[in-house]
């Protein structure tokens, strides 16, 4: 029996693509990956630090660990293991750390701790380094989407965000690593990719002669891909030529996540944030001209420090104005470090609260007013999974845009593309399509 390894993610889907590099990594050498819980010698958390909650989710995460196997030994790694690397050493509850662009080299640190039985860290200084950390995935849990890495780093410094030092400036994975790595996944059985990264606009600022949209291109040409997803965008990188460009790839799925924070001038301002309002506008006109009705997606902080009830309004006003699908509303939280934890005029948590209720609000009202505009239309669900609804069983997917659809089961199977008839809005805003299947493929 092989030493039994529990690992569990913390964060966003750049730690998703980490943790599952790790799984893969760690089965390809030989130990047993098992649930995480009671009964494994090893526990591996990939931790967050984007904000002092996830500081503290991640702490008592490595310290449940402990608590169900006190002999086991417990690894933290990511960005909360990279930015509170002092705090952890003095954490009885944690045997080794391991920060950014080290995780790579999780085998050896194992193997070591093994000859040694010492604790260790394993942390570079990040915002010294230009080097990006490779890992690879050979196969993916979902089946049919894949994440994939293909950039790190970040050098916009937002004023309440501390990911800068965590993760270091821009790094860039080579295109042809990408392509090689999507060319397995693709033979795999993947028919969907996710390009993540931390700051996914700034690809290949650091390469010669590269950009996101010539990595793009590269893996548009790969044979099996049906749909290429991109992750969070910022505005500046969506001009007409950029958008021309994408819009001749039909493989490029028309769901855009455009970070947009705050939707007051004075507020992005007091950010650091890299646009204003106008700008902003602009952009999501400029793709809703090359493309029917896409999925425009948003973050949108309330409560930041400074912001008054008049530009909480302004922000609610643009929210409206708008055509977006979904809206993910943060009430801002303090994170030590940053600029914004030390400006005057921090809001009181029952105001967040309030603000972020009529935000949230607002999200939901056009995420109805967005998926009504599918009804009695044709649309392709990617098949993924079955589920039970009322007394019948239904294939669930995602539409190119991400909507959720099902369709009833007549005998289909995951990973099929199927274009179908739209025709009500069921429970938690997933489409219910009609039985007769139009295409598929």
């Amino acid at each position: 029996m092989g030493v039994k390894v529990a690992l569990h993610n913390l964060g966003c889907k750049v730690n998703g693509y980490e943790t599952e590099a790790m799984h893969q990594m760690l089965e390809k050498n030989g130990y047993e990956i098992v649930d995480f819980a009671p009964g494994a010698d090893v526990y591996i958390i990939n931790t967050c630090t984007v904000t002092n909650i996830a500081d503290r989710k991640s702490r008592q995460m490595l310290h449940r660990a402990k608590k169900m196997n006190p002999h086991s030994l417990v690894v933290a790694c990511g960005c909360y293991a990279q930015a509170g690397m002092e705090k952890l050493e003095k954490d009885s509850a944690v045997d080794i750390i391991i920060g950014n662009n080290k995780k790579k080299d999780l085998i050896e640190i194992l193997e070591e701790y093994r000859r040694s039985r010492k604790k260790s860290h394993n942390v570079i200084d990040i915002n010294h380094t230009k080097e990006y950390e490779e890992m690879t995935v050979s196969r993916t849990t979902e089946h049919t989407r894949a994440y994939i890495k293909v950039q790190d780093g970040c050098n916009q410094f937002c004023a309440y965000c501390i990911i800068p030092f965590a993760r270091g400036r821009v790094r860039s994975r080579k295109k042809d690593d990408v392509v090689k790595e999507v060319k397995r996944l693709s033979a795999s059985g993947c028919r969907e990719i996710v390009l993540t990264g931390i700051h996914l606009s700034s690809y290949g600022v650091d390469l010669e002669g590269e950009n996101l949209l010539s990595l793009l291109k590269a893996v548009h040409e790969i044979s099996g891909i049906e749909r290429i997803r991109l992750g969070s965008l910022e505005p500046g990188i969506i001009t007409e030529d950029f958008v021309k460009e994408m819009a001749a790839m039909p493989k490029i799925c028309p769901h855009f996540h455009l970070s947009l924070q705050s939707g007051c001038d004075r507020t992005l301002k007091n950010m650091n944030r890299r646009y204003r309002t106008e700008e902003y506008r602009e952009k999501c006109r400029l793709l809703g001209r090359y493309y029917d009705n896409p999925a425009l997606t948003t973050d949108i902080i309330v409560g930041f420090p400074q912001e008054t009830q008049e530009d909480f309004e302004e922000s609610l006003a643009f929210a409206r104005e708008i055509p977006f699908y979904e809206i993910h509303v943060f009430k801002y939280s303090r994170r030590q470090g940053t600029k914004a934890a030390a400006m005057d005029g921090q809001i009181a948590e029952t105001e967040k609260a309030q603000r972020s209720g009529r935000m949230i609000a607002v999200g939901q009202e056009k995420k109805r007013a967005y998926l009504e505009k599918f009804l009695n239309s044709t649309v392709e669900i990617l098949l993924e999974e079955k589920i039970r609804i009322g007394d019948e069983d239904w294939w669930v997917g995602h539409t190119p845009q991400y909507v959720k659809a099902a369709v009833p089961d007549q005998g289909q199977h995951a990973n099929e593309l199927q274009c179908v008839r739209a025709k009500t809005i069921g429970a938690d805003d997933v489409i219910l399509a009609a039985p007769e299947v139009l295409q598929q493929y």
